[in-house]
This record gives C-alpha cells, structure tokens and sequence, in this order.
C-alpha cells in the first residue's frame, strides 16, 4: 500500500517571505515618491538673483543667470532618453543612477566659483531630475499595488510643481554664501540615494525575471524619440533668450512650441484615445501649474507685502493633502469615468486661475488655500485619471511633454513680466508701487491666457475624442435601405467541438 507524503505544518519560507517583501518594496516606491520629486522638480527654479549681492564683484550677474538656467534645459533633453533607458533597464537602477547624479552636483557645489562650473553643476542637477521623474513613474507602474502607488506618484508630482519656487528660496533666507543655490537640500539627497540603494538590493533579490525590460518595438521607439523634438527645440530657444532678445518674439516662439506639442499629442501617441489623453493633460499641467505658482510666491514675498515663506507653509500643506487624498478618490472611481475625470481635473486648475486673478495678491496666508488647493487638486485629479487609460509607453510619452510645457509656460510668463516692468519703468512718473502693480498685473495676464489656453485644449480633446468615436463607429444604412440579412453562425460539428476542447486544454 502507498504511504501518502506527509504534508508541512507550515509553508515554506520562501512563501511567506513574499508578501512581506513586497510590502517592504511597495513602501520603499512610495519613500521615494516622495522624497526625490520634489528633488527633481527643485532643480527647475532659477534662483541666483536672489542672492545676487553676494555673487563675487568680478563676476557677471548676467553670465550666472545663464548659467544657472541650464538645469531645465538639461532636464527636459534627459527625460526622452531616460524613458528608453527605463524600458531598457527598468526603474531601479536608472533611480539610483539619476540620484548619483543629483548628489555630485549637490557635492560639488560647495566648490563653485564661476559661471562655467555653475553651467555644470546645473546641467548634471538637470539630468539627475531628469532620470528621476520617468523611473519614479515606472517604479509605481510596475508594482501590483500601482492603485495605491499612481496616486501617490501624481499627488507628489502635483505638489512639487505647486511647492517648487517656495521650496528653492526657503534655504535662502538670510544665507552668506551664494553657493546655496546649487546645493538646497543635500541631506535629503542623502537619504533618497540610500532608499534608492535598498530598493535597488531588493529588486536584484526579489525579481526573478531578466534583469533588462520589455523591448521596444521600433514604432515605440521611433514615437519616444520624436518627443525629444519638441524638447530640443524649446530648450534652445530658452538658451537664446538670454541674450536680449524682444519679449514679444519670446512670447510668439514659446506659443509656437505649445502648439507643435498639442500637434505631436495629437498623432504620435499611444493606446488610442487614452494616450492622447495624457499627452495633452501633460502639456496642460506642465504650461500652467509652476509657472503659475512661482509668480504667486514671488508676488506674495513679505517685501512685497504679501505674507512671505512662513506665511504660505500652512496653504502648503493643506493644499498637498487634499491633492493626494483627491487622486486616491480618482483611483477608485470606475475606469469608464476616467477621460471626464482628467477634463474635470483641468477644468479645476481653471477654477484656480480664475482665484489666482480674484484673490492674489493678499496680505494674509489662509486665503491662499484656494488656488493652491485648486490647483494642487485639479493637476492632481487630472494627471492620475489620465495615467489610468494609457500603458506605461504612452505614459512616459506624455511625461516627455510635461516639462518641454514648463519650460514655454515660464517664457510666456516672463516675457509678458518684461513687456510690463519695461513699460512701467520707463515712464516719468514710475515708483515702487507701480512696479509692484506691474508685476501683480502680469500675473494675472498670464492666469487668463493660461486659463483661456487650458480651456483650447480641452475642447482639441473632446473634438479628437468625437473624431475617434465616429471613426470606429459602424455605418448604419440610409433611409430606405434594406438591412444585410442576418447570416446565422454555423454549428460547429463533434469532430470541430472536440479539437476546441482539445485546444482549450
């Protein structure tokens, strides 16, 4: 007689392991989240006017600014080719590379002393950012409990580009060495790279898979590559800038630039309607949120009157929380909901230009809570029902459009600032107040050509979606045409049904 095997009281350890790995893992990807998007976004603002007075007599000013605004350039060339090295490699090691990256230039910073180190430091702090976002993106697509994850990375991305300016003049205060600017935040560098390093161990241990990433096909690549177009373009125009040129051709070559990029979403996207989509929510966004934001921050500074830093944390905070719990909610409504989901979260940054124009500026702190919050919430809301309908090469696409967007919403900005303070000073009369009221007064221009150019992209989405759904729908027949005859399915013999069981076994 056989003897049955005896079973194990207990599962093997390998087995119980698991989950509690996975765990592990899933909370490392939120850490990093976290930790390093606002890093990355960071590097985005200029800041060295502020601490112009301490920059060397025998320096240029002017050559420092140029020089300390090669970062999102930088940053927007990297994301294109850090989306193929993510596909390529996979998140892990491209995070611990970007955050390498960040940390040299952190480190270096203490040793700056000229335009041309300064250029250096900025264009690695630009491609550490710019390896940074698309491996975060991958690092919560990849993962089983990416319904909890997406939203976490789209509430950070959201609240980095809301907080960016505030949190890059923080450091500043009352600061005596103007090498701050390069090096803000090292100690939480620090501490992401050693997150980083520890999910990197434990995806080598705990992912049996090939240690490289699905391949691309060569339409994939050839569309991935295409974004680097509009990136390379923008980025040398920002260049260009630098060197005086006339506000208006600024503000005319950026608005081309938008264009081209709502174009290029247009054709070149992936997963059909999902993918154009988050092409446009990116480009959206990105034109509209931070450009937006570091204006206010400038505009509510305590010199101006405004609450200053201290004043605007509060705001801050509740803002940040209300996006991530909104982009939680968003994950949870059905996935047929999705496409109004990111229209109604755009439609909720246009609520919040509109407050910007009715409320900023102000003295106090808490009335603040409304834009932010609209703004943190709507760009949040949008950016994770948009994430929901595309795959993970349509997202890291419309992630290559996010920051290409930035960039031609800051030149927009700051070439409607210039045509305003120019007019103003050269006037006879001009005082101090003017030129704050000048400043405020470009402020609100920008929010109403932002909101009006928000509300363009929304009605180019919802024609393409018609467009769409006429194209796949079926023709029905005209008036007074017979119907085709309905032609019943043939029944299947025993001999076809028993190879479709043979099959399906």
């Amino acid at each position: 007689m056989a003897v049955p095997p005896i079973q194990p009281l207990h599962p093997p350890l390998d087995v119980v392991r698991a989950p509690a790995v996975a765990i592990v893992v899933d909370i490392l990807v939120a850490l990093l989240i976290v930790a390093t998007l606002p890093l990355a976004i960071l590097a985005i603002p200029n800041t060295i006017s502020v601490v112009a007075a301490l920059l060397p007599p025998d320096v240029s000013q002017i050559a420092m600014i140029r020089a300390h605004g090669l970062a999102l350039p930088a940053m927007l060339l990297t994301v294109p080719a850090a989306a193929l090295a993510v596909r390529r490699f996979r998140a892990a090691p491209v995070l611990v590379a970007g955050l390498t990256v960040l940390a040299l230039a952190d480190a270096g910073g203490g040793f700056a002393d000229g335009p041309v180190t300064v250029g250096v430091l900025r264009v690695l702090h630009g491609m550490g950012a710019g390896l940074l976002v698309p491996a975060t993106l991958v690092a919560a697509m990849e993962r089983p409990s990416r319904r909890i994850l997406l939203p976490v990375w789209a509430g950070a991305l959201a609240v980095s580009l809301l907080t960016a300016q505030a949190l890059a003049l923080w450091p500043l205060d009352a600061v005596s060495s103007w090498q701050v600017t390069l090096q803000p935040y090292p100690l939480l560098t620090g501490i992401a790279l050693a997150l980083a390093a520890v999910f990197l161990v434990l995806w080598l241990v705990s992912d049996k898979k090939s240690p490289g990433g699905p391949r691309l096909s060569a339409t994939e690549r050839t569309r991935l590559v295409m974004a680097a177009v509009p990136s390379a373009g923008i980025a040398l125009l920002a260049v260009g800038t630098t060197f005086d040129w006339p506000p208006l051709m600024v503000i005319a070559v950026a608005s081309v630039a938008v264009v081209a990029m709502l174009g290029l979403g247009s054709v070149a996207t992936f997963d059909g309607p999902g993918g154009r989509v988050l092409a446009f929510t990116n480009v959206g966004v990105g034109l509209v949120v931070l450009p937006t934001a570091a204006q206010m921050t400038y505009v509510e500074l305590g010199g101006l009157g405004g609450p200053g830093l201290t004043g605007m944390w509060a705001p801050f905070g509740v803002a940040a929380v209300v996006a991530l719990l909104a982009a939680h909610a968003a994950m949870r409504v059905n996935e047929e909901m999705a496409a109004r989901l990111a229209a109604a979260g755009l439609v909720t940054v246009v609520v919040g230009l509109c407050a910007v124009r009715l409320l900023v500026p102000t003295m106090g702190g808490s009335i603040l809570l409304v834009p932010f919050v609209l703004l943190a919430t709507g760009a949040a809301v949008a950016l994770v029902s948009a994430l929901r309908l595309a795959g993970q090469v349509a997202a890291l696409f419309g992630l290559s459009l996010l920051f290409p967007a930035v960039l031609a919403g800051f030149l927009v900005g700051t070439g409607i600032q210039v045509t305003r303070l120019r007019a103003v000073s050269e006037a006879e009369d001009a005082t101090r107040q003017t030129m704050v009221d000048a400043f405020v007064g470009a402020l609100h221009l920008w929010a109403l050509i932002g909101g009006f150019v928000l509300v363009l992209v929304l009605l180019l989405a919802s024609f393409l979606a018609r467009r769409s759904a006429l194209a796949v729908r079926p023709e029905e027949p005209e008036a007074g045409e017979p119907e085709p005859p309905v032609v019943p399915a043939p029944t299947p013999s025993p001999e076809d049904r028993s190879d479709d069981a043979g099959a399906d076994r």
